[in-house]
Order: structure tokens, then sequence, then C-alpha cells
């Protein structure tokens, strides 16, 4: 994109952005426009894969829903993520769902924003280090401290991700 070129916000950036400042974070924000894989988004972002943060949502119950933030070169274990969360059964809602639980569309997902302010399970691999994390509109993401991300968020940090396996 040509930087004299106008930059149209979405509703969910306008939310995301908005719960980012009120959260009294310090974040880069970045727009690099859609992409099709995580190699070209953290080549836009300028980062590792493993340092861009994909927000999953998950379901353990009847309207009852987690943010699960998984480093991008990983995976949720679905044992571990039950077992902290202490239930036998979890899955992830189909995309309908998701948007209607949180406001997003796949893929543009954020904690920053939701319409519910969901509980949040940061794998252990999030803290420590620089992160990008979406925010709320495709192509749209913030960078920030890993650390101060999930303080910031109340998170629980846990070991709850496996390498992803190669497709």
């Amino acid at each position: 994109m040509k930087s004299d070129e106008p930059v149209e916000v979405t509703e969910g950036e306008r939310r995301a952005v908005a719960a980012l400042d009120a959260s009294g974070l310090k974040y880069r924000l970045t727009r690099h426009g859609r992409v099709s894989s995580l190699a070209e988004a953290a080549a836009a972002r300028g980062v590792e894969p493993a340092r861009i943060v994909k927000t999953i949502v998950v379901r353990r119950g009847d309207d009852d829903y987690v943010f699960v933030l998984v480093p991008g070169d990983r995976t949720i274990a679905w044992p571990k993520l039950r077992e902290l969360l202490d239930v036998n059964r979890i899955s992830m809602p189909d995309a309908s769902v998701a948007r209607d639980v949180t406001g997003y569309e796949r893929g543009t997902i954020t904690p920053f924003g939701s319409l519910r302010a969901w509980p949040v399970v940061a794998d252990a691999r999030v803290p420590g280090g620089f992160v990008s994390i979406g925010a709320g509109a495709h192509g749209v993401a913030a960078g920030l401290d890993g650390s101060a991300l999930v303080r910031a968020l109340g998170a629980t940090v846990a070991d709850v991700t496996d390498p992803e396996q190669p497709a």
C-alpha cells in the first residue's frame, strides 16, 4: 500500500485500538493488508513466525468461552488445555459463532475490544519478548511486549501448545 493512499479503518479495528489505548499498553500498530500465510504475515510485520500471536476462541460450555493466545509456529495441545481448564470437552466454535461472541470475524479476533471480556489463556511462550497480535481487522496488528500483554489481559500463563506439524 502506498503511504499516500487513504486507510479504511474498520469498526473492528476501531474497537481493538480503543481497547489497546484504554489498557495503557505501549504498542506499535502496523497495517499491511491481507496475507495468505503465517510466513507472509511475519514478513509483513518484520517478526519471526513464533512472535506472531494467534487468538483462538475455545468453547468450554454453553455461552462460556476463553481466548487462547498461541504462538504462530504452534498449535493448541487439547489435552493440556482441557487439564488446565478442568473440563472434559472443549471445542472451537464455527466462524459465525466466534463472530457472534467476539464481534470479530475469524482471522481478526483479538481479546482487545471483544464484545465480551472472556478469560484469556496465554501459552507460556508468549511472555518474554516482542510479539505481534491481531488488532481487529485483516492485516492490522499491534506489536508489543508479550509480558506486558499477558499482564494487561490478566491471562493465565501455561504450557498449552505443541509445535505446529508441517502440512
